[in-house]
Order: structure tokens, then sequence, then C-alpha cells
């Protein structure tokens, strides 16, 4: 019989599910894919719907479930950290309470009333998850790991190894101390959402000069060679309060947080280039101690930091490392996945199976829903839209006139992406050489 295991994330944001079958990826997604939720952060019963009938299997059928993080250890940081914080932070526990004592503790509980009363619950450690959603699919044997991102359970940053099936994670920085949480609050601070607006941020630094950089060093993070670091929790809010920063952070950098949908200013630019080069920073160090702690040529990396392309880029042009291979899904949808493969070959001991010709194991990313020409022709006629058929040959040159024309094209082909970036089989085709296409995107 086949180890059939589904790994599910849910509570924070970026709900996923995925079924893993005696070690392959079978189908993942995330919930928001079908409610039009962005980051919608339920428990994903649409996404499992989909991996079942995917896999073809009914819930008493599956091997296990494995939930991406360890709830327990996350109530416990949140209790002491607020603990730590007291008599600061009533407001944030009675935020936090209702949620966590009525729901995030009941995952197991949940578990089974969704899908079966007897099927196994296992848990995995939320950085463990990410560092196997990074080892498991790459084409490597043996590889260096880093993961980064906010928070989880208590870890922020995470330095490991995988070899063969074991995955080991040896080094990690711990909460409040977070290259994610920083970057998230130069997030918040320039009039962005925070774990949504990351990317903005980045896009914007691009425009900037790195002024504050020195502030940034000075006051607000201590870096070592190793690329251990310190944050200064004088300047933030997340650890007793419900805002990323407080005064004495608007103060140090001259002024109040941006109003969101406000004029971006040359200021934002420039502290958004400012964070950038520090975080790029911290992310080559720690790139340069993982090859000396592991020797392998080889890195993979996971967590919502691993979405920063730039800095991505930065430890491959320096050559760090021979290759590099980055989890597409590298944020908390991602965890879904790393929970299902530790679990496989971990808890249920399936060999591992490394691509020979140098491809990762994840398809491409392309392991979301496919619809059929027969299925979306029954949509149309049922909804009584109106619609043109062409042929194959056609497509191309329909499409291509359609963007000359100005206008902006939506395209579905094939199976959907896992992850946060379009890979061509959902997007959003427009004239790159008009002027006026990237607004016309954007609203």
């Amino acid at each position: 019989m086949s180890i059939d295991v589904l790994g599910i994330s849910c509570y924070y944001h970026d709900s996923a599910a995925t079924l893993v079958r005696d070690g392959e990826i079978i189908a993942a997604v995330q919930e928001e894919r079908f409610t039009r939720r962005k980051h919608d952060p339920g428990f994903p019963d649409n996404a499992i719907n989909y991996c079942l009938e995917e896999g073809e299997i009914d819930p008493n059928e599956l091997s296990a479930v494995v939930f991406y993080d360890n709830p327990l250890q996350t109530f416990d940081r949140i209790v002491k950290s607020l603990l730590h914080a007291a008599p600061n932070g009533v407001d944030q526990w009675l935020k936090a309470a209702p949620t966590w004592l009525g729901l995030k503790l009941k995952v197991q509980q949940t578990i089974h009333e969704r899908l079966d009363p007897d099927v196994k619950v296992l848990f995995s450690d939320h950085h463990m998850s990410h560092a196997a959603s990074a080892f498991y699919p790459s084409p490597y044997s043996d590889a260096a790991v880093i993961t980064m991102d906010g928070v989880g359970e208590w870890a922020t940053t995470a330095v490991g190894a995988g070899h063969g099936e074991s995955l080991e994670i040896f080094d990690e920085i711990r909460f409040p101390h977070s290259l994610g949480l920083l970057y998230s609050a130069f997030t918040y601070y320039t009039g962005f959402r925070v774990n949504s607006g990351e990317y903005k941020l980045m896009g914007l630094a691009a425009y900037g000069e790195p002024e504050y950089e020195s502030l940034i060093r000075d006051h607000l993070i201590d870096i070592k060679d190793d690329g251990s670091y310190r944050l200064n929790m004088d300047y933030f809010g997340f650890l007793d309060s419900n805002m990323m920063i407080n005064q004495k952070f608007e103060d140090l950098l001259g002024g109040p947080a941006r109003e969101p949908e406000s004029r971006i200013s040359r200021r934002d630019m420039n502290l958004a280039s400012s964070i950038q080069v520090v975080l790029e920073d911290v992310v080559l160090k720690l790139a340069r101690r993982a090859r000396k702690q592991t020797g392998l040529p080889n890195l993979v990396l996971a967590g919502g930091v691993a979405l920063n392309c730039v800095a991505n880029g930065k430890i491959l042009s320096e050559g760090i490392f021979d290759n590099v291979w980055i989890q597409p899904a590298a944020g908390d949808a991602g965890g879904a996945l790393g929970a299902a493969l530790v679990a496989s070959h971990t808890y249920f001991d399936v060999p591992r199976q490394v691509e020979t010709r140098g491809r990762d194991g994840q398809k491409g990313s392309y392991l979301g829903p496919a619809y059929s020409n027969r299925e979306v022709k029954a949509f149309l006629d049922y909804r009584e839209y109106p619609y043109s058929q062409v042929s194959d040959d056609e497509r191309a040159a329909t499409v291509a006139s359609a963007i000359a024309d100005g206008k902006i094209i939506g395209y579905m082909v094939g199976r959907m992406e896992y992850g946060p970036r379009s890979l061509g089989a959902r997007s959003i085709l427009g004239d790159a050489r008009n002027v006026d296409t990237q607004s016309i995107m954007n609203l």
C-alpha cells in the first residue's frame, strides 16, 4: 500500500494543503485560490478537498495528516513573551486569547472533525517544515539549509543540512530577534501591509539610496560576522503591543509612518533601500556561515524572507555556493508541503528519490487544479457569458494581437502554480512597451 500523507497549514496566513504519495508530490494548493480571500488563514477545507480529489483518495485512506507547526510551542512563546512584557501587552492578550483558546490549540480535534475521526495526526516544527520544503524537493542529495521568516514557535532563523532522507537543524535565532519582523517593521513604516506588502518594499528599494543604513545598524540591529543578530527591542512594538513599531522608532527615522495609499516620497524609497541593504548583508553572512559549517556546495532556502529574490540573487552572484534552490512557496503555504515531506521521509521512512537529470521534484510548482476546455465551456454556457473559441494554432497570434492593442489578458493554462509567483499558468499579461500598462494592471 502507498504512504499517503496530507500536509496542512492554517490559522496564521497563507493556508494550504498538499498531498504526498510515497514521497512524490501529487497536489498542492493555497486556500486563497478557492475563497478568493488573499492570504486566507482559515482551515483549508477547499484545498484539502482538491488534494484528495487529485489523489483519488478518501480521508480514511490517509496514512497521516501533518500540521506544519507546533501550536503548543507557539502558545508557550506568546504567553512567556507577554509575561516578560507585563504589565504591557494586556491588549495583545485580550486580542489573541479567544482565538488561541478556542481554535488554534484544537487543531487535532478540528482535523478529526473535518476529515476522519481515526486519521493519524502528526505535528512538525515550523522551521523544520520550511527546511523540509526546501530540501526534499530540491535536486540535491546533500545541501545546506537556511530558513528565515517572521517567527515560527520560537525560531526566526535556522541553519541546517540535509543528507538523503535525513534533515537536521543545528543553529537557530529565536524570537523576538527576527530578520523577517525587522523587514516587516519597515513594510509597515513605509505604508504597506505587513505579511503581504513586503514585496512592494523590495521593489521600492531599487529606486532609493541607503541613506538610513547607518541608523539601522547603529540603533535597530546588531549584526555579527557569522550572520547572527539581535534587535534593539526599545524601538519595536510587536513584543508588548499590537503595533510593529513605537514612537521611539518613528523619532529615530524622522517622523510618523507613511499613510497607506498616500504618495510615495523619495524618503520612502531611501528607507526601503536602506533596510534592503541591511537584510542582504545578514543573508550573505548567514550563507557564508552555512557554507563554512556544512562544507557543502549546494544551498536550499525557504521561509518568508526567502521570497526576497533580490537577496537571493546576491547569494548566487557572490558565488558562496555552487548551486542554489529556493522553495517557490517559501512562505507558510510551503510549510504544508514540508510537513508532509518530513513525515513521509522520517516518520514513515519513505526513500527519497532525487532526480538524476538535475531537475527538482516539484514539477515546476504546477501542482494545483487544471480545467479542461470542456469544463471551461460548460461554465461559460451555464453563466451565459460571451466567448469565442480559437484553435491551438490561433491562440498565440490572438493573444499577441490583443496585447499589442493595449488590452490586458487573463491567461490560464494547465495546472495552477503553488506559491505567490506567477509562472505562466495563471498570469495577467500586458504590453511592457506601454507606459500606462503597469498602472492599468494595478487598478
